[in-house]
């Protein structure tokens, strides 16, 4: 009888649980049990894992085999665990020896000729292994970069089950060709670093992360739209939701991908996040092992349930507002979107996470994002345009309008009308001001509130709760007069009128003061109701 064992990990949405492979041999009639709560892909693991073996110049143990996942009560899905599986396997036969296994964690699916593949959810599984106290962590070639994010863990790369035996058995390593589309290299374009072994660097030396070549959208390209942009500045520096509402051909669009330009760089904690999400989604780009810039998704208006707040068969996957972690949502034509996805994200917006509850288990995805959603304002989107002749009847227009519900739109701070550019200002032209320029008042406003914040859980002015604010770091005396008397008049919720006073921080901090005066939460009372109040939004930032 042969007994071996080795790690892999169960990943549950994003976060991970550690799982002991078990391989026992038995005397008996030649067969392959898989217990432990397997779905349908993991199952057939059994027929890869016995392609992959003998094709790898191994020999197949022809007895009783029955490999164990434990512990058995949590659901395990993917082929991420055909390598743990087949190391147990060969160990339990004697082809490898069991003690070099078992402090091992092994993540990677076998092709049929032996080769290892890349599977989803790496970063997050190595992650889980490391808070685990594993040390040493075998995963695809191609997935070694973004592996050795994690500190103080030891990656190997392998390309096939062929190289993992000879190195494990202290044999000389053959030769393999790379992954499909690698080159015969590293899934970043450097040699294989099987010679070295378990020596692959850390992140800091040849891992540091790759930005991507492409500048983002520059604000300079925008003409006109001054409130607009403002209203971009304030959402980029406090955090806050938007509402951009105009007619069709306006620059809706066109300013909502010029957001996450004016965000601050991730920090490590963010991007490894951030990172963890696109993996365990598959939408890392190749040669990124690392998301170091604030993401951007912005779905179909057609898109479902499950594609925006997640979900799928099986285990829920992260939809689009977990992929936008720490980025920007835009959810262009919000207004022909399904009114129960819209809703779906009322939550995520208070909370900063979504929880996905389906047969097969319960999972909890972060979601913390900038929500921007742009909606004409009628179906024709010729409603109270200058010269413009709509179409619509009122009840039409009404109902349109209803379909952005009123829970929805009172957990968005600013809703600012977005007006036709005119031929003058499009004519006229000009470079107005650029992205980098903005994105240096929007950095200094952070610092500012992250250095008020400091010691709190906190860290940007979208994120405080009211009573903090009216406490706290109540504003100046007498400043919310106009913000209370909205609020007595029904024109303001408690929510809205917190949401007014963060807003009301952020333009104080723009704008370089110590506290809010009156004009700064006159100006947020106009980003959130329209309505121009004293020297308005434009007479308030610098």
């Amino acid at each position: 009888m042969g007994f071996a064992r080795t790690c892999a990990v169960a990943l549950v949405g994003v976060e991970g649980v550690v799982v002991e492979v078990q391989a026992d041999l038995e005397p008996g009639v030649a067969a392959f049990s898989l217990v432990g709560l397997a779905d349908k892909s993991l199952s057939e693991s059994r027929d890869r894992v016995r392609a992959a073996v003998i094709n790898s110049g191994a020999e197949w143990p022809q007895k009783k085999l029955t490999v164990g996942l434990s512990p058995a009560a949590v659901p395990k899905c993917g082929s991420g665990f055909d390598l743990a599986v087949a190391c147990s396997v060969l160990a339990a036969a004697e082809r490898i020896d069991p003690r070099a296994i078992e402090e091992l964690m092994m993540i990677g699916e076998l092709g049929l000729d032996g080769r290892v593949r890349p599977v989803r959810g790496v970063l997050p599984a190595v992650l889980t292994a490391a808070d685990a106290g594993y040390r040493q962590v075998v995963v695809p070639e191609p997935a070694a970069a973004e592996a050795a994010l994690v500190p103080e863990v030891s990656v190997l790369g392998v390309r096939s089950l062929r190289q993992l035996i000879a190195l494990l058995t202290d044999e000389p390593v053959p030769e393999e060709p790379g992954a499909a589309g690698a080159g015969g290299e590293a899934g970043d374009g450097r040699p294989s670093p099987l010679g070295a072994a378990w020596g692959y660097p850390q992140p800091g030396g040849l891992y540091q992360a790759v930005r991507a070549d492409e500048p983002p959208p520059d604000m300079a390209e925008v003409s006109g739209q001054r409130v607009a942009r403002r209203a971009l500045e304030v959402a980029a520096a406090g955090r806050h939701h938007l509402l951009l509402k105009g007619a069709p051909g306006a620059g809706k669009t066109m300013l909502a991908e010029r957001l996450p330009g004016l965000l601050p760089p991730l920090t490590r904690q963010e991007s490894l996040e951030v990172t963890a999400v696109h993996s365990v989604g598959g939408t890392l780009p190749p040669g990124r092992p690392l998301v170091d810039r604030p993401p951007y998704c912005a779905p179909h208006h057609s898109a479902s349930m499950a594609a925006v707040v997640g979900g799928g068969s099986g285990l829920p996957r992260p939809g689009a507002v977990s992929l936008a972690h720490h980025g920007v949502l835009f959810l262009d034509e919000a207004a022909e979107m399904s009114g129960q996805v819209l809703d779906a994200l009322r939550q995520p917006l208070e909370c900063g996470h979504v929880v996905v509850a389906r047969a097969a288990g319960t999972v909890r995805m972060p979601a913390r994002v900038l929500l921007v959603l742009a909606a004409n304002p009628c179906p024709c989107g010729r409603h109270g345009s200058p010269g413009g002749e709509c179409e619509c009847l009122p009840s039409t227009v009404r109902r349109y309008r209803a379909r952005l519900s009123g829970p929805l739109l009172d957990r968005i701070d600013l809703r600012v009308p977005v007006e036709p550019v005119s031929r003058a200002e499009l004519i006229a032209g000009g470079a107005g001001e650029p992205t980098a320029a903005v994105a240096q008042r929007v950095l200094a406003a952070r610092e500012r509130a992250a250095a008020r914040y400091a010691g709190t859980p906190w860290a940007t002015n979208g994120e405080v709760p009211g009573h903090e604010l009216r406490g706290r770091w109540a504003p100046a005396p007498g400043a919310t007069a106009r913000a209370e008397q909205d609020m007595d008049r029904g024109l303001l919720t408690a929510r809205g009128l917190d949401r007014v006073l963060r807003v009301a921080w952020t333009v104080a901090d723009l704008a370089g003061r110590a506290r809010p005066t009156a004009e700064d939460v006159d100006a947020a009372l106009e980003l959130r109701t329209g309505v121009r109040r004293g020297a308005g939004l434009l007479g308030s930032l610098p």
